[in-house]
């Protein structure tokens, strides 16, 4: 088994010329199969959700799907020399589960655990640490015909998949964690449709939340009884959620999409209960009915670390009379319950995927979660932006990627300093990829693809991380 190095007790830093983060601090980038691994039909894989959604006209912008993504399966070394070259101390990845199980059900596919063997010796070899996601939202096809999520019995399909997944490499991988942001593959993926498998239904969202966390603490009891000295964590997005003004009825607003967003599932996955207020909001959507006796202990299996994804902030209004409500990227129905709430845009500058840029944000999400739910170590598993780059003379000069990771490790800095055990940053995403209904149209990457040759070329944004690690910090302002 690896041995990774654990920091010390957080909150003490230099702060002298440069902003120096804590011995040990782990820095990485992270990844996920669906949008990189490409290879859609080999090696025994099967189709996935988002195989199917991505090939189901009008779903993907100019249809474009994950066939062939970055060809990570086939170009694997390379991208992991590229990885050691930029200085990587950790790459989070996802296993694509209908590579690993084919079906869902049944024995492993051991041509699909192969190639995540040979992953994780190779990440090794180059002084890598794995950090391993099992579900980065490719649920198996068959198990969605069964049901997909809001079936319960997904969650029991998904703790043998992780045991699978254990037995190939538990003894090398140390950080595992088991879902990846489950507010999208809950309310996108069944609430508003615009995500796999695109179903749009209310109570259906709901059902598939509280199993994403069953199959979550399942996962973990299973993966504990085999790797008892593994670092076992969960994944989810969160936002700090701002009343568009101190009415009421927006400060109402706000409490509502704060519930939705947030304590949704940081109260189960660590105080072992839903909000009262939540329950209540939801109300007309669903009876909760689907909560069965020891299901909230189970998702609350105690963990070791807890990891936060974020990118921008939700600022929020109750609806005005004879006005329509903004439907931007956050249509209605991913909130189910809260149809009439608008989200308010403020004039603040945007990423390409028009998300306002909010580094003090995170922050706040990091804090409050240290403050009001855990001690737990803390990651930042994913923070990134969309811009728009051009290649010139050989070079992408992504500045204002750069500019977005400077503010946001900048905001890291600031919460360690007030006492948050934040202990590593993930920046999405290593490359340029499938970026899901976006298709290729957006990109998120610190190394540039180029989709026609798969030729991959660092950004100036890679190369300043590259210096932001050798020095385990930055430079003063």
């Amino acid at each position: 088994m690896s041995n990774p190095t654990h920091p010390p007790a957080v909150g003490v830093l230099d702060q002298g010329p440069e902003l120096t983060f804590p011995p040990g601090f782990l820095w990485g980038a992270a990844t996920a199969a669906y949008q990189i691994e490409g290879a859609a039909a080999e090696g025994g894989r099967t189709p996935s959700i988002w195989d199917t959604f991505s090939h189901t006209e009008g779903r993907v912008v100019s249809g474009h799907t994950g066939d062939v993504a970055c060809d990570h399966y086939h170009r694997m070394p390379d991208d992991v020399r590229m990885m050691a070259e930029l200085g990587l101390k950790s790459y989070r990845f996802s296993v694509s589960w209908p590579r690993v199980q084919p079906g869902g059900t049944g024995g492993a596919n051991q041509q699909g655990l192969d190639f995540y063997r040979r992953l994780v010796d190779e990440l090794l070899a180059n002084g890598i640490e794995p950090w391993l996601t099992l579900y980065h939202w490719d649920l198996p096809q068959p198990l969605e015909d069964a049901g997909g999520w809001p079936a319960r019995d997904t969650a029991g399909r998904f703790a043998d998949y992780a045991s699978l997944v254990a037995d190939a490499v538990g003894d090398r991988v140390t950080y595992w964690t088991t879902l990846n942001e489950p507010w999208c593959s809950a309310f996108l993926g069944y609430g508003s449709g615009a995500h796999a498998p695109g179903r749009s239904d209310g109570a259906d969202s709901v059902r598939a939340g509280h199993h994403l966390m069953l199959g979550h603490g399942l996962a973990v009891q299973a993966l504990r009884a085999k790797l008892p000295q593994a670092q076992l964590g969960v994944t989810v997005n969160l936002y700090p959620v701002t009343p568009a003004s101190d009415a009421p009825a927006d400060v109402d607003a706000a409490r509502r999409i704060d519930g939705l967003a947030n304590r949704f599932f940081l109260d189960p996955l660590l105080r072992g209960s839903y909000p009262a207020d939540l329950t209540a909001d939801l109300a007309e959507v669903t009876d909760f009915g689907h909560v069965r006796d020891g299901d909230l202990e189970i998702i609350s299996t105690p963990l070791d670390l807890v990891g936060v994804n974020y990118y921008s902030r939700h600022v929020v209004a109750a609806p005005v009379a004879g006005e329509e409500p903004e439907k931007y990227w956050r249509a209605p129905s991913c909130w189910p319950g809260s149809e009439d709430v608008r989200f308010v845009t403020r004039g603040v500058p945007v990423t390409d995927m028009d998300w306002e840029i909010d580094a003090p944000g995170l922050v706040e999400t990091l804090r409050r979660v240290h403050e009001e739910y855990t001690d737990l170590p803390l990651y930042v598993t994913e923070n990134g932006s969309a811009f728009v780059d051009t290649v010139q003379d050989g070079r992408v000069d992504d500045v204002d990627r750069l500019a977005y990771f400077d503010a946001h490790l900048r905001a890291s800095h600031e919460a360690i300093g007030a006492g948050v055990p934040l202990r590593g940053y993930f920046a999405w995403s290593l490359m340029d990829n499938f970026e899901w209904a976006w298709g290729y149209t957006k990109r998120f990457g610190m190394v540039w693809i180029d989709y026609d040759t798969q030729a991959r070329i660092p950004k100036s944004s890679a190369r300043w991380y590259a210096e932001v690690i050798r020095r385990n910090g930055l430079a003063a302002q």
